[in-house]
């Protein structure tokens, strides 16, 4: 049975995207391999019409197998300087959960609001969740208490207890 999550709804006029890379960002290179590209959030809110401004920015651009703690602490060091309370991470799947338990222990989050989502696909392959997903976890901003969730799939858990299930690719809590 899942808890409950209290729910107070929020119109921010400015949500800060920290961008970490993972599959949300990759893309096809002329060699065929995949890299990390700029941040997807930017394409993929420059398709809709809100009054939100986004604050976008470039971080770590890796994938989250290749996340270290250094890393975690950089983004940290982001999150404690970002200046609102609504803050978006885009992250790779695979070590989601780490990153979220470990900005849990070691972000000065006040009053923050931090939200980490991501893709299976690439934003740039046709089939991508990246929209998707982005958009619930701005959804998810505007409701949740302050802490650290991962929206997932039309889903949101709490960094506690969230993992991922690579089997079956979803996240569970």
């Amino acid at each position: 049975m899942r808890k409950p999550v209290s729910v107070t709804i929020k119109n921010p006029e400015e949500i800060t995207i920290l961008a970490t890379g993972g599959t949300i960002d990759k893309f096809y290179s002329v060699a065929g391999t995949m890299d990390i590209g700029e941040p997807a959030a930017k394409d993929l809110l420059d398709r809709v019409i809100t009054d939100i401004r986004f604050d976008i920015r470039p971080l770590i651009g890796k994938d989250s197998l290749d996340m270290t703690d250094e890393d975690r602490a950089e983004l940290t060091e982001a999150l404690n300087a970002v200046t609102n309370d609504q803050v978006l991470i885009t992250h790779g799947t695979d070590t989601m959960p780490e990153t979220a338990r470990y900005l849990v222990e070691h972000a000065d989050l006040g009053d923050k609001v931090v939200v980490l989502t991501g893709a299976m696909q690439p934003a740039v392959m046709a089939r991508s969740d990246a929209g998707f997903n982005l958009g619930a976890a701005i959804a998810a901003l505007n409701l949740l208490e302050p802490g650290v969730y991962i929206s997932m799939s039309g889903r949101i858990f709490p960094a506690e207890s969230v993992r991922k299930d690579r089997s079956r690719g979803i996240f569970e809590g």
